[in-house]
């Protein structure tokens, strides 16, 4: 499984939170806590929103610990909404295209977990990507399937209802095709304005997910930065996260159509 942090609130360094806590995500990449796997060496990427409606990325298939090129841009970038990922791949290749966070025009998605036995499904899922968004797939993950599902399923006019829409398609078409291993998710997507993040599992081991909400600022982790502090709290299983206009965190429970 992969580790992950996003951040919303005011404009910070991404190495405040890359680099500089105990338990931070770089530190994660090499002895994550909470993973079926301690090290999440196969690619990385962070994405952030600037002064440009559509979000900056960058993705290396070096592990995250060992790239100066990194560093140096955590050390200069300033964002008020940034996503950073470390890549355990749990079948498909290690590719800058398979590494997250995944982007189209304003939007930006990225995921930890996995749709049980994806060889099975893969073209399944594929065909309810429309032709006009299919053209954008660059790589070959469950996740990056599942944000253009999303996005296919309108997730720029009604995030809420795209994502419980497409999780419901997951499960259906899973069950179709008699696999029983489990779909877990977690993710966050965001145009850089609305933010959404849901954590989900059809079984009873969801993946990780905390969140803390202080001093106006919103930090979304995989596993806690530090053991220090007791601010940070657990997302439910089946349960969406979201942003109001006044920056309040709401949780709701999915509800899958």
């Amino acid at each position: 499984m992969c580790r992950w942090l996003s951040y919303r609130g005011p404009a910070i360094y991404l190495e405040e939170l890359l680099y500089e806590p105990k338990h931070s995500l770089i530190d994660q990449s090499l002895h994550a806590l909470e993973a079926k796997t301690p090290t999440n060496g196969d690619g990385f990427g962070v994405g952030w929103f600037g002064a440009r409606k559509t979000p900056g990325t960058y993705h290396e298939i070096l592990p995250a610990w060992n790239d100066a090129n990194l560093k140096s841009l955590a050390h200069q970038i300033q964002s008020t909404n940034f996503f950073a990922h470390v890549r355990a791949s749990t079948g498909t290749a290690t590719s800058r295209a398979n590494c997250h966070p995944f982007s189209y025009r304003n939007w930006m998605f990225m995921h930890n977990g996995q749709v049980g036995e994806y060889h099975k499904l893969r073209r399944a899922l594929e065909s309810r990507i429309p032709d006009e968004l299919y053209i954008e797939r660059k790589g070959t993950t469950d996740s990056e399937a599942i944000f253009f599902m999303m996005l296919g399923n309108g997730l720029e006019d009604d995030p809420v209802r795209a994502a419980n829409k497409t999780l419901g398609q997951v499960v259906d078409m899973m069950e179709a095709a008699g696999i029983t291993a489990p779909f877990r998710m977690t993710s966050v997507f965001s145009d850089g304005e609305r933010y959404y993040a849901l954590r989900f599992s059809t079984d009873d081991r969801p993946p990780s997910l905390y969140y803390c909400d202080e001093k106006e600022r919103l930090i979304l982790v995989s596993e806690p930065l530090d053991s220090e502090t007791s601010s940070w709290k657990t997302v439910p299983p089946s349960t969406m996260l979201m942003v109001d206009e006044a920056g309040k965190v709401e949780l709701q429970p999915l509800t899958l159509q």
